[in-house]
Protein backbone atom coordinates (compact mmCIF):
# COMPACT_ATOMS: atom_id res chain seq x y z
CA UNK A 1 0.00 0.00 0.00
CA UNK A 2 1.24 3.50 -0.80
CA UNK A 3 1.37 5.87 2.45
CA UNK A 4 -0.64 8.72 1.09
CA UNK A 5 -0.01 10.97 4.20
CA UNK A 6 3.67 10.96 2.67
CA UNK A 7 5.66 13.78 1.22
CA UNK A 8 4.13 12.16 -2.77
CA UNK A 9 2.12 13.66 -5.61
CA UNK A 10 0.12 10.69 -6.87
CA UNK A 11 0.12 12.50 -10.22
CA UNK A 12 4.01 11.90 -9.88
CA UNK A 13 4.02 8.61 -8.99
CA UNK A 14 1.65 7.62 -11.91
CA UNK A 15 3.27 9.20 -14.12
CA UNK A 16 6.89 7.07 -13.27
CA UNK A 17 4.59 3.52 -13.07
CA UNK A 18 3.67 4.07 -16.41
CA UNK A 19 7.85 4.05 -17.49
CA UNK A 20 8.07 0.69 -15.29
CA UNK A 21 8.52 -1.92 -17.37
CA UNK A 22 11.20 -0.54 -19.85
CA UNK A 23 13.23 1.06 -16.91
CA UNK A 24 16.45 -1.28 -18.00
CA UNK A 25 16.11 -0.52 -21.47
CA UNK A 26 19.06 1.92 -22.59
CA UNK A 27 16.73 3.30 -25.44
CA UNK A 28 13.50 3.82 -23.65
CA UNK A 29 12.40 6.78 -22.03
CA UNK A 30 14.98 5.95 -19.44
CA UNK A 31 17.74 6.44 -21.60
CA UNK A 32 19.00 9.92 -20.21
CA UNK A 33 18.73 8.24 -16.37
CA UNK A 34 20.87 5.06 -18.04
CA UNK A 35 23.80 7.63 -19.79
CA UNK A 36 23.71 9.89 -16.44
CA UNK A 37 23.82 6.80 -14.21
CA UNK A 38 27.91 6.12 -14.15
CA UNK A 39 28.51 9.53 -13.63
CA UNK A 40 26.39 9.54 -10.34
CA UNK A 41 27.59 6.08 -9.04
CA UNK A 42 31.28 7.42 -9.53
CA UNK A 43 30.73 10.82 -8.04
CA UNK A 44 28.89 9.01 -4.79
CA UNK A 45 32.32 6.29 -4.67
CA UNK A 46 34.95 8.87 -4.90
CA UNK A 47 33.77 10.57 -1.55
CA UNK A 48 32.53 7.36 0.18
CA UNK A 49 34.16 3.91 0.87
CA UNK A 50 31.38 1.60 -0.30
CA UNK A 51 32.56 -1.48 0.28
CA UNK A 52 29.88 -2.79 3.22
CA UNK A 53 28.93 0.79 3.95
CA UNK A 54 24.94 1.20 4.55
CA UNK A 55 23.43 3.07 1.75
CA UNK A 56 19.57 4.32 1.38
CA UNK A 57 18.76 5.08 -2.12
CA UNK A 58 15.36 7.00 -2.15
CA UNK A 59 13.38 7.18 -4.91
CA UNK A 60 15.28 4.52 -6.37
CA UNK A 61 12.95 4.09 -9.34
CA UNK A 62 13.87 0.60 -11.09
CA UNK A 63 16.92 0.84 -9.62
CA UNK A 64 19.99 2.05 -11.81
CA UNK A 65 21.97 3.46 -9.00
CA UNK A 66 20.91 0.72 -6.57
CA UNK A 67 22.70 -2.08 -8.69
CA UNK A 68 25.43 0.70 -9.31
CA UNK A 69 26.56 0.69 -5.79
CA UNK A 70 25.84 -2.72 -4.62
CA UNK A 71 28.41 -3.44 -7.57
CA UNK A 72 31.22 -1.62 -5.48
CA UNK A 73 29.95 -3.48 -2.40
CA UNK A 74 27.61 -1.20 -0.67
CA UNK A 75 24.75 -3.08 1.34
CA UNK A 76 21.40 -0.93 -0.83
CA UNK A 77 18.39 -0.27 0.94
CA UNK A 78 16.57 1.40 -1.80
CA UNK A 79 12.92 2.65 -2.01
CA UNK A 80 10.03 4.34 -3.45
CA UNK A 81 6.19 5.28 -3.39
CA UNK A 82 5.88 3.98 -7.14
CA UNK A 83 4.54 0.32 -6.79
CA UNK A 84 5.31 -0.88 -10.15
CA UNK A 85 8.86 0.35 -10.94
CA UNK A 86 9.66 -1.30 -7.28
CA UNK A 87 8.55 -4.86 -8.84
CA UNK A 88 10.75 -4.04 -12.06
CA UNK A 89 13.94 -3.47 -9.37
CA UNK A 90 13.26 -6.76 -7.38
CA UNK A 91 12.51 -8.48 -10.98
CA UNK A 92 15.51 -7.06 -12.63
CA UNK A 93 17.69 -8.89 -9.23
CA UNK A 94 17.42 -12.55 -10.80
CA UNK A 95 19.54 -11.05 -14.19
CA UNK A 96 21.96 -9.30 -12.25
CA UNK A 97 22.32 -11.56 -9.00
CA UNK A 98 22.98 -8.81 -6.58
CA UNK A 99 21.22 -8.60 -3.31
CA UNK A 100 19.30 -5.27 -2.73
CA UNK A 101 16.39 -4.32 -0.22
CA UNK A 102 13.79 -2.81 -1.89
CA UNK A 103 10.96 -1.38 -0.54
CA UNK A 104 7.57 0.55 -1.54
CA UNK A 105 8.22 3.03 1.33
CA UNK A 106 8.19 6.75 1.84
CA UNK A 107 11.50 8.90 3.37
CA UNK A 108 9.21 9.79 6.18
CA UNK A 109 8.66 6.51 6.89
CA UNK A 110 11.92 4.86 6.47
CA UNK A 111 13.51 7.65 8.49
CA UNK A 112 11.01 7.32 11.32
CA UNK A 113 12.14 3.48 11.59
CA UNK A 114 15.58 3.67 10.94
CA UNK A 115 17.25 7.13 11.42
CA UNK A 116 20.66 7.54 12.49
CA UNK A 117 21.56 4.47 10.53
CA UNK A 118 22.85 4.92 7.05
CA UNK A 119 26.85 5.65 5.70
CA UNK A 120 25.51 7.30 2.64
CA UNK A 121 22.96 8.92 1.56
CA UNK A 122 20.93 9.17 -2.02
CA UNK A 123 18.74 10.89 -3.46
CA UNK A 124 18.61 11.44 -7.45
CA UNK A 125 16.11 13.34 -9.68
CA UNK A 126 13.56 13.56 -7.10
CA UNK A 127 13.46 16.41 -4.93
CA UNK A 128 12.10 18.36 -8.37
CA UNK A 129 9.23 16.04 -8.00
CA UNK A 130 7.88 15.99 -4.43
CA UNK A 131 5.09 18.62 -3.29
CA UNK A 132 7.52 19.69 -0.17
CA UNK A 133 11.28 20.11 -0.64
CA UNK A 134 12.38 20.68 2.68
CA UNK A 135 10.39 17.87 4.23
CA UNK A 136 12.30 15.77 1.83
CA UNK A 137 15.59 17.02 3.11
CA UNK A 138 14.93 16.50 6.56
CA UNK A 139 14.25 12.72 6.32
CA UNK A 140 17.19 12.75 4.08
CA UNK A 141 19.13 14.15 6.95
CA UNK A 142 17.31 12.04 9.61
CA UNK A 143 18.56 8.84 7.88
CA UNK A 144 22.17 9.79 8.62
CA UNK A 145 24.87 8.40 10.89
CA UNK A 146 26.89 11.50 12.29
CA UNK A 147 29.43 12.49 9.45
CA UNK A 148 27.66 10.67 6.68
CA UNK A 149 27.84 11.76 3.62
CA UNK A 150 24.00 12.87 1.54
CA UNK A 151 24.32 12.99 -2.22
CA UNK A 152 21.42 14.53 -4.66
CA UNK A 153 20.98 15.39 -8.11
CA UNK A 154 18.41 17.84 -9.60
CA UNK A 155 17.78 20.57 -12.10
CA UNK A 156 18.72 24.14 -11.20
CA UNK A 157 15.95 26.46 -12.43
CA UNK A 158 17.68 28.55 -15.25
CA UNK A 159 16.46 29.51 -18.76
CA UNK A 160 19.27 26.75 -19.56
CA UNK A 161 17.60 24.28 -17.74
CA UNK A 162 14.20 25.25 -19.03
CA UNK A 163 15.51 24.66 -22.82
CA UNK A 164 17.69 21.77 -22.23
CA UNK A 165 15.42 19.28 -19.98
CA UNK A 166 12.03 20.61 -21.15
CA UNK A 167 11.79 21.95 -24.16
CA UNK A 168 14.64 19.92 -25.78
CA UNK A 169 14.22 17.04 -23.92
CA UNK A 170 10.80 16.29 -23.67
CA UNK A 171 9.64 18.31 -27.11
CA UNK A 172 12.11 18.29 -29.33
CA UNK A 173 14.12 14.67 -28.74
CA UNK A 174 11.57 13.39 -26.91
CA UNK A 175 13.71 11.55 -24.85
CA UNK A 176 10.83 11.98 -21.82
CA UNK A 177 7.43 11.92 -21.64
CA UNK A 178 6.11 15.57 -21.95
CA UNK A 179 5.10 16.89 -18.48
CA UNK A 180 7.71 14.99 -16.47
CA UNK A 181 9.14 18.21 -15.49
CA UNK A 182 7.55 21.48 -13.91
CA UNK A 183 9.94 24.45 -14.22
CA UNK A 184 9.08 26.12 -11.18
CA UNK A 185 9.73 22.91 -9.14
CA UNK A 186 13.98 23.46 -10.01
CA UNK A 187 15.91 24.69 -7.52
CA UNK A 188 18.94 26.59 -7.54
CA UNK A 189 22.04 25.52 -5.63
CA UNK A 190 21.48 28.33 -3.21
CA UNK A 191 18.07 27.59 -2.23
CA UNK A 192 18.97 23.68 -2.07
CA UNK A 193 22.24 24.70 -0.22
CA UNK A 194 19.62 26.54 2.46
CA UNK A 195 17.35 23.33 2.53
CA UNK A 196 20.26 21.54 3.55
CA UNK A 197 21.85 24.25 6.35
CA UNK A 198 18.53 24.19 8.11
CA UNK A 199 18.20 20.42 8.24
CA UNK A 200 21.84 20.44 10.25
CA UNK A 201 23.99 19.28 7.28
CA UNK A 202 27.40 20.81 6.02
CA UNK A 203 27.48 21.58 2.53
CA UNK A 204 30.92 20.16 0.79
CA UNK A 205 30.34 20.12 -2.89
CA UNK A 206 28.04 21.39 -5.88
CA UNK A 207 29.29 19.88 -9.19
CA UNK A 208 27.68 20.42 -12.64
CA UNK A 209 26.51 17.50 -14.67
CA UNK A 210 27.05 17.57 -18.50
CA UNK A 211 25.04 15.93 -20.55
CA UNK A 212 25.10 15.95 -24.32
CA UNK A 213 22.06 13.70 -25.88
CA UNK A 214 23.63 13.18 -29.23
CA UNK A 215 26.48 11.09 -28.34
CA UNK A 216 24.83 9.78 -24.49
CA UNK A 217 28.12 11.22 -23.12
CA UNK A 218 27.94 12.14 -19.50
CA UNK A 219 30.55 13.95 -17.31
CA UNK A 220 31.09 15.81 -14.37
CA UNK A 221 31.39 20.06 -14.94
CA UNK A 222 32.27 23.50 -13.26
CA UNK A 223 28.82 24.52 -15.15
CA UNK A 224 25.76 24.23 -12.71
CA UNK A 225 23.53 25.84 -14.97
CA UNK A 226 21.67 22.71 -15.91
CA UNK A 227 22.30 19.54 -14.00
CA UNK A 228 24.18 19.40 -10.79
CA UNK A 229 25.21 17.69 -8.20
CA UNK A 230 26.13 17.99 -4.40
CA UNK A 231 27.41 16.66 -1.54
CA UNK A 232 26.75 17.32 1.79
CA UNK A 233 27.71 15.89 5.44
CA UNK A 234 26.29 15.30 8.58
CA UNK A 235 28.64 16.83 11.23
CA UNK A 236 30.24 14.27 13.26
Amino acid sequence: MIDTTSNVSPEEIARFDKLAARWWDPDGESRPLHDLNPVRAAYVAARVDLREAKVADVGCGGGLLSEALAREGAKVTGIDLGEKVIEVARLHLYESNLAIDYRVQSSAALAAAEPASFDAVCCMELIEHVPDPAALVRDLAALLKPGARLFMSTLNRTPAAFGAAILGAEYVMRLLPRGTHHYAQFLKPSELGRLLRHAGLELEDVSGLAYNPLTRRASLSRITAVNYLLCARKPA
